[in-house]
Order: structure tokens, then sequence, then C-alpha cells
């Protein structure tokens, strides 16, 4: 890619240099793209350069192996939910996520689509309730995608797909609530809002954010990215069991 002019949704900055910010930003077109920002970090940019913003963007470089030059102007800004701890945890991770599990220039407009329902969802309901179960499912989406999500179609020892209740860590495959019976505890829950249209508690947001994050750390993030990025799931997850 040497050009590309399109609306992105902000996921990660970095400074870089004394006044400078790389971007990366998640775009119907091309995926994720890298940029840098001159003057990214003056007064005038640090309010548009936020995680989850949109942005019309330009992306410019000489040769497809060199860091694209990135010019922004804002579309909407998502700053003033950032008061909201909650919201701001919710952010912080599915940006972060995003910005470091995705490879560049891929593109994904199904992930494009989902990341900005979610943060259209967040930014719109003062509740997680109304927006969690979409966080996980974005969560399972990024998995599949990258080829790493469990496989939900039916039970791994029945071959069944009715009454589906668990995920084995071991084959990565759901376990129908009668085969499972007796090794609950070595198995996942599997919350029935990933198998259908139907209302989460907060306990099935819960037991979604326990199933994927087992299979990001263990696919994605088992190495010492790990302690970086999680922090804020962490958080996130935390503040789900509080409420």
């Amino acid at each position: 890619m040497t050009s590309l002019v399109t609306r992105a949704i902000i996921c990660s900055v970095r400074a870089h240099g004394e006044h400078g910010a790389i971007v990366r930003a998640l775009t119907q077109e091309a995926g994720l793209v890298a940029g840098y920002v001159r003057g990214g970090r003056s007064r005038t940019l640090r309010p548009v350069l936020i995680p989850s913003n949109i942005v019309q963007a330009e992306f410019r470089a000489r040769t497809a192996e060199q860091l694209a030059g990135l010019t922004v102007e804002l579309v909407h800004s998502r700053a003033p939910i950032l008061g909201e701890p909650l919201a701001a945890d919710a952010i912080a991770w599915i940006c972060a996520l995003t910005a470091a599990s995705l490879p560049e220039e891929q593109p994904y407009p199904d992930l494009y689509y989902a990341l900005g329902g979610l943060l259209d969802a967040i930014e719109a309901a003062p509740s997680a309730r109304n927006w969690g179960a979409a966080l996980v499912r974005y969560e399972y989406l990024l998995l599949a995608r990258l080829g790493f999500a469990p496989d939900i179609s039916q039970c791994v020892v029945s071959g069944s797909d009715e009454d589906l209740a668990f995920v084995s860590p071991k084959s990565h495959q759901a376990v129908s609530r009668g085969a499972a019976h007796g090794y609950e505890a070595r198995l996942l829950p599997l919350p029935a809002f990933l198998l259908a249209t139907v209302p989460a508690r907060v306990a099935d947001i819960i037991d979604g954010l326990r199933l994927t994050g087992h299979f990001l750390e263990t696919s994605l993030f088992n190495d010492s990215r790990r302690h970086e990025i999680f922090d804020a799931r962490e958080r996130l997850v935390e503040r789900f069991r509080r409420l």
C-alpha cells in the first residue's frame, strides 16, 4: 500500500521522537494500517489521536515497504465517555487487542464493522449489560478470523448440536451438558449467547470472557506480550464481577 484515503478507527498510538506518533488504525479496505503522524503529540492532534476515535485518514508512502505518513481529520470523538471507568477499560482493551493481534494490511471488513458497532454500543449504553455480550462476540470473531477460535458447532463426543454447554480446552471443541457430566470442572463454560440471540446475564458475560480469554492467552498472547496487553482486560473483568 502506497496510498489510502479512508475512514479509520484509531486503535493504538505510540510516541515517536520528540513530537511525532505512530498510529495503528483499523480500516475497512486494508485492515490494520500503521502510519507516522507528524506533530502527533501536539495539543491539536492529541485529542484526535485517541483510541476508538473515528478519523478521515490519508496514508501515503513512497514504497510499499515504507512506513506511511498519516494525516487525520476527526470525524467522531469518543473522548467524552472515557471518564466512565467501565467504558474506558472496555475501550482500552478492545482497541489494544485489535492493534496487537491483527496482521497489518490484511482486510477484515467484518471485524471493522463489528468493532465500530461495539464501540457505538459502549458509547450509547451506560450499562455493560447492554454491550458485554457484544464484546465477547467480538473477541470470538477475532479469534475465528485468525484461526484460533474453538469449534462450538457440535459436541466433540456425540456429534450433536443440542444442549452445548462447555468447551474443552484440550480439543478446542464444544461439549454437550450430558457428555460433560462429571468433567465440568475441567471444561470452560459456553454461554448460550454465543450460540443464539438470547439475553445475557452478567454471569453469562463473565463465562464468555473466561472462554475467550483462555484462547486469547494460549493462542495469541502466550509470550512476554501477555502482561503488556492483558492489564486492561483484567481490570475490565474485575469490574464485571462487581456489577
